[in-house]
């Protein structure tokens, strides 16, 4: 995580910056994901002498999907983390 620049620390610039950060690491997450089920389906195509034919539709939705996730799961707690001092934070 950055840490706030002194100036323009304000409550939305932090629950901005927990937005983002989750909603990343979720993408980061939901690509890995997208991989994993390539190879997987790559595999079993190939075990059973087909083509794999994979939609880049389904790939760029499973990260879209991942993401939205994220964000809606993380609003609260990004509002919720910006409110704090970082004192009480580390309490």
């Amino acid at each position: 995580m950055l840490p706030r620049p002194p100036r323009t620390s304000s409550r939305p610039w932090g629950c901005g910056q927990f937005l983002a950060e989750s909603v990343f690491m979720s993408g980061l997450g939901g690509a890995v994901g997208v991989f994993a089920g390539i190879a997987a389906t790559a595999g079993y195509a190939a075990s059973q002498g087909w083509p794999a034919v994979i939609p880049l539709p389904a790939l760029l939705g499973g990260v879209g999907a991942a993401m939205a996730v994220s964000a809606i799961a993380d609003a609260y707690p990004a509002v919720r983390a910006s409110r704090l001092t970082p004192t009480e934070a580390l309490a």
